[in-house]
């Protein structure tokens, strides 16, 4: 029997292995940043900032023959370089790689979520050069916490990379940026190199610990460089929790402001876990009957129907009635169930009642459906080192209010025999299951050493014929690639401001609106400033006159964001944002077949118009929505003057791509609609350029970013469940440049679009 939180992975000599994802924690030499990132990337190659990372993970596959393949393998990386192994080359150091190449800056990476690997789940992550998508490849994971960290481990790699591109130096030993360079064949001869690096931060306890039955796997507590503590949040949300009452050591709440407005009720089950927020999500997730007739009365006997794309399944259910309903027959139920990771490691699962073909209505069954239910769960900071891992976590639904007030007055016995009551329950059993075995709270410490790799005196890696770009040994044709017979190794300060009610709390402030804190000195002074008249700029949407109206756009004040103040380096404290820098002059709302890219360059866009000419600057936004079809939808932002070449803008809008991909962030905000999608979208800020795909075209008097939503599973996923619900929706989003230095603090909100109840169907052809 395996212990608690265990993986069972069939190896492709149809072997039974234990996994376990038993990690370390990956330091970092910098602060953490809002959207969960290490701002360390400012040290990063420079003096005493290149670590190396190394750990066991699965290489993906299908050989020359078309079989698929699944083999244990070894990862380094070191600063941009990695190296793949058979075998820990720690312990054999006269072993060669089998893989071994650059990370440039050209590289792509994608977590691909979930996947089931030779009857064991897995967390993939794809790796593909944005410049050619046939350069790929797959590494997987035994833990999502795990795929996280190696995500963050390459791209530091990707910023050693651009760190060398540039300092100079000869042009041979350089990284070109748009290299575009094929593994196939050649096999570059390498010396070693390490002589310049200075942290070997090992990620996972090596492949003993992925093969060795224990209770590991869900016991990484994530490293200081993953999770800025305390932070809910970077929009101001419209809800009023209280707390109702107590059980068990959970406390259970309810909105407020919604139960008075008479509709169904949010209520909330809310508990602390002494467990790694990887831990939880790997427990809710699993479906083991054991396991789960341990914590959950509801979902107990419970099978996997479908997943689909690492990030969303549906499950079916049975249960015994005596237990939690009054009617006597047997009952059962299907769901989905849709999670996302933010980035800053806080998991939201969304669970709806849903129906599928291979799971029609059983005879002596009475088919109920489920209610929609949301998971959250998120690390707590720790005030020390050896303080245990511990998160929050929270689970969310709406139950009729008349039900919820009966009970709340007189102990309605009847509703505690409803699903309702014992899905609030679920963290009850939860917290107490994990507190039960020890092992879920165990947390391994980081393993950093001194490399020991140092012959070549300058550190540089040497290629005699051309340095090569790593896409995670994409070279398959490779005989060592397909078998594994020979491998013995695998034989054996919570600053959190939450305005309740966003819709009086900021009208009741009576202020005007302020300017952007920090912006400043974000335009040139010297120049005088142009006359902004949006009536000579008409989008294809029109723009809107107030909240009550639909299909169309506004562009609200900045006060509903936080964003990072003066001070925030210090103590991780936010302000109001305040009135944008830049002014929202048009909105394009395109159907396309495919998403289109470089939409500036059109003759009949606005940036190619007359008074588009005229304008000292514009920043195109292009939205690439997946759907059937693709819709685009374009923001135009115009600035008053020209930019300041030495602010944070300036060096963003002529800066790397590298540089723009960990600059450029959105906060979105659902200010009006189903409390699901909510959930699903929340409000913290993402770093655009690591969570999906984005291409830049700097011409003339304009920046174009195009945002590749459809570049992501987790992005498609919930994109799609946001346009399923679009047409009742009031969405707020935000723009700006994450302030890493503190001469770029405090931010200031480039610009802002509220888009209101926007139509499908409204969307105009775009004529290529």
């Amino acid at each position: 029997m395996t212990s608690p939180g265990s993986k069972k992975v069939v190896a492709d000599n149809g072997s039974e292995k234990i996994v376990s994802g038993n990690l370390g924690r990956v330091g970092f030499s910098g602060d953490l940043n809002d959207s969960g990132s290490s701002s360390s990337s400012r040290n990063s190659g420079g003096e005493g900032g290149t670590f190396e990372y190394f750990g066991s993970v699965y290489h993906l596959g299908v050989n020359k023959i078309g079989h698929e393949y699944c083999n244990l393998r070894y990862l380094y990386i070191r600063g941009k370089y990695v190296e793949m192994y058979k075998k820990d080359p720690h312990e054999n150091p006269d072993i060669k790689p089998i893989r071994r190449g650059v990370i440039g800056p050209t590289m792509m990476i994608e977590e691909l979520g979930r996947r089931k690997v030779n009857h064991g789940d897995v967390y993939v992550i794809r790796f593909y050069n944005r410049l050619d998508e046939s350069k790929k490849g797959e590494i997987a994971c035994a833990t999502a916490g795990e795929a996280l960290k190696w995500v963050e481990a390459f791209d530091e790699a990707k910023q050693q990379a651009e760190y060398a591109l540039s300092k100079g130096g000869s042009t041979r030993k350089k990284l070109s940026v748009e290299a575009n360079i094929d593994l196939e064949g050649h096999r570059p001869r390498v010396r070693r190199y390490a002589s310049g690096l200075k942290k070997l931060i090992r990620i996972g306890q090596g492949p003993e610990t992925l093969l060795r039955q224990s209770s590991s796997l869900v016991n990484d507590g994530r490293g200081d460089g993953f999770y800025e503590g305390g932070d809910n949040g970077d929009a101001i949300e419209a809800y009023e929790w209280k707390c109702v009452c107590t059980i068990n050591g959970v406390r259970i709440f309810e909105d407020v402001a919604n139960f008075k407005a008479g509709r169904g009720v949010l209520v909330k089950a809310v508990a602390v876990v002494e467990a790694s927020a990887d831990a939880v999500f790997e427990v809710i997730l699993n479906l083991d009957k054991h396991q789960r007739y341990e914590w959950d009365a509801v979902t107990g006997d419970s099978e996997l129907i479908d997943s689909y794309e690492g990030h969303y399944d549906v499950v079916y259910c049975v249960y015994d009635p005596k237990y939690l309903s009054r009617w006597q027959s047997k009952r059962d139920f299907i769901f989905s169930r849709q999670w996302v990771r933010g980035q800053d490691g806080t998991y939201t699962i969304l669970q709806f009642p849903a129906v599928h073909k291979k799971r029609p209505q059983k005879s002596g069954y009475r088919r109920t459906e489920i209610t929609a239910s949301t998971w959250e769960i998120r690390n707590l900071k720790k005030r020390m080192d050896a303080e245990r891992p511990s998160c929050l976590v929270t689970h969310m639904l709406e139950i009729h209010s008349k039900r919820w007030g009966k009970w709340k007055r007189t102990s309605y016995s009847k509703f505690e025999k409803t699903i309702p009551y014992a899905l609030l329950l679920q963290v009850a059993g939860l917290k107490e299951y994990i507190g039960a075995n020890p092992a879920f709270r165990y947390e391994t410490t980081a393993t950093v050493v001194q490399s020991k790799l140092s012959d070549v005196p300058n550190g540089e890696y040497v290629d005699e014929e051309m340095e090569e770009q790593f896409y995670d040994a994409t070279d398959s044709s490779s005989d060592e690639e397909e078998s594994d017979e020979d491998d013995d190794d695998q034989d054996k300060k919570e600053i959190k401001v939450k305005l309740k009610n966003v819709s009086w709390a900021i009208a009741s402030l009576s202020l005007k609106r302020p300017k952007a804190p920090g912006a400043s000195n974000v335009l040139d002074a010297s120049v005088d400033p142009v006359n902004i008249d949006p009536s000579h700029f008409q989008g294809s949407l029109r723009k809107g006159n107030g909240d009550k109206d639909s299909n169309c756009w506004n562009s609200p004040s900045g006060m509903g964001f936080m964003i990072r103040g003066k001070t925030y380096l210090k103590d991780n404290a936010k302000v109001m944002g305040g009135e944008p820098l830049l002014t929202l002059v048009s909105v394009d709302w395109f159907k396309v077949d495919k998403a289109v890219d470089n939409i500036a360059l059109h003759p009949k866009c606005l940036v190619q118009s007359e008074p588009g000419k005229k304008l000292p600057f514009i920043l195109v936004i292009n939205l690439q929505v997946p759907a059937k079809p693709n819709y685009c939808l374009v923001l135009y932002y115009a600035a008053d003057r020209p930019l300041s070449e030495s602010s944070s803008l300036g060096k963003f809008v002529d800066g790397t791509d590298s540089y723009r991909d960990s600059r450029f962030k959105l906060i979105p905000s659902i200010v009006q609609g189903y409390w699901m999608v909510k959930r699903a979208v929340g409000t913290k800020a993402c770093l655009l350029g690591k969570a999906v795909t984005c291409k830049y075209l700097r011409q003339d008097n304009f920046l174009e970013i195009d945002v590749d939503i459809g570049s992501s599973a987790v992005a498609r996923s919930v994109i799609g469940l946001v346009l399923g619900y679009v047409t009742s929706l009031i969405v707020d989003l935000a723009i700006l440049i994450e302030g890493k230095e503190e001469t770029d603090l405090p931010e200031y909100i480039l610009g802002t679009v509220r888009l209101n109840r926007i139509e499908l169907d409204s969307a105009v052809s775009f004529e290529v």
